[in-house]
C-alpha cells in the first residue's frame, strides 16, 4: 500500500510537471499530494478522505498533510482539474496503444435508494430517475458514459442525469480517437446521422443493429461488437467494485469528484499492472 501510494504520487507529480502546472511557493501541500490522498481513499478506504489522511500521516509519507476541512476545500478547487488530467492521460494512452478498436457504454451510479428520493439533497428532479435495462432496475442518480480501450482502460468519460438517453451521453464526449478507429456500442447508440458525422472525421461508430434495422451489419461485425460488449461490461463490473454501497457526499460537486476518484483508481490500477 505504501509502494502504491508512492507510485501514484510520482505518476501525478510527473504529469503536473509536464503540464508546467504552477502552484504558490508558500504552499506546503502540493496538488499532486492532494490527488494522491483522494485516490488512496478511493482504492483502499471506500472514499473515506479522513482515513486516507490518517494513513499518509501515520506512515510518514506526508506528515504535513492538511486537515479534513482544508483538504476538502482544496479538493473542490481542483475537482475540474482532476477531470482534465484524466483526459490528458487518456490522450497519452490512445497515442501509445497500437489498437484502434474502442467500446462505449454507460453504467448507473445511485445517489440514494429509491425509497429515499424525496429526501435527497444532492440532486433533485425527475431527470435523475433512470432505468438500467441490463439489470432491469430503476435508479435515482447519474449515468457514467465511458469509452474504453480493448484492454478495458477508460480513456474518456462524462456524467449525465440518470434519465438521459445514451445517445445524448455520447454527444457530450469529445470522441477524440485516432484516425480509422472503430467505436463499438450496443443498439442504444444507433443513430445514423451521428455515425455519418463521426465517419467524416475518420471514426467509425458501429452500434449493434436491431432486427428491423434498415442498415444491418454483416455477421462478422455483429460478432466483433458482441465480444467487445463483454469486455466493457467486465470493465464496468471492476469499476463498481471500487464503489461503496453509498458514496458519502454533502454536495453534488463533492459526489462527482469522488466518482471521478473511483474511476481514476481503477484506471491507475489498469495502467500500473500493464
Amino acid at each position: 500500500m505504501v509502494t502504491k501510494t508512492i507510485a501514484i504520487y510520482v505518476f501525478f507529480d510527473d504529469i503536473l510537471k509536464s503540464m508546467n502546472h504552477k502552484e504558490p511557493e508558500s504552499r506546503k501541500t502540493s496538488d499532486a499530494e492532494i490527488i494522491t490522498v483522494v485516490l488512496i481513499a478511493a482504492q483502499y478506504f471506500a472514499g473515506n478522505i479522513e482515513k486516507s489522511i490518517c494513513f499518509v500521516r501515520s506512515t510518514g509519507l506526508m506528515p504535513r498533510m492538511l486537515g479534513k476541512s482544508r483538504f476538502n476545500r482544496r479538493l473542490h478547487n481542483i475537482g475540474e482539474f482532476l477531470s482534465q488530467l484524466f483526459f490528458y492521460t487518456g490522450q497519452a494512452i490512445k497515442g501509445m496503444s497500437l489498437e484502434t478498436t474502442y467500446s462505449i457504454d454507460s453504467f448507473p451510479v445511485e445517489v440514494c435508494h429509491n425509497i429515499r428520493i424525496s429526501r435527497s439533497r444532492i440532486v433533485k428532479g425527475e431527470q435523475y430517475r433512470g432505468k438500467c435495462a441490463s439489470k432491469r432496475v430503476y435508479f435515482y442518480g447519474f449515468k457514467v458514459h465511458m469509452i474504453v480501450t480493448s484492454d478495458g482502460i477508460p480513456v474518456e468519460f462524462t456524467f449525465t442525469a440518470g434519465g438521459i438517453h445514451d445517445i445524448d451521453g455520447i454527444k457530450q464526449l469529445p470522441v477524440n480517437l485516432p484516425d480509422g478507429s472503430q467505436l463499438l456500442a450496443d443498439s442504444a447508440y444507433t443513430d445514423y446521422l451521428l455515425e455519418d458525422m463521426l465517419a467524416d472525421n475518420n471514426i467509425y461508430l458501429k452500434a449493434a443493429r436491431k432486427s428491423n434495422s434498415t442498415k444491418p451489419h454483416n455477421p462478422c461485425m455483429e460478432y466483433l461488437i458482441s465480444i467487445h460488449r463483454k469486455r466493457i461490461e467486465t470493465a464496468f463490473s471492476d469499476i463498481t467494485k471500487y464503489l461503496p454501497k453509498k458514496i458519502h457526499a454533502v454536495t453534488q460537486k463533492g459526489f462527482l469528484i469522488k466518482l471521478i476518484a473511483f474511476i481514476w483508481g481503477y484506471t491507475f490500477d489498469k495502467i500500473y499492472n500493464l
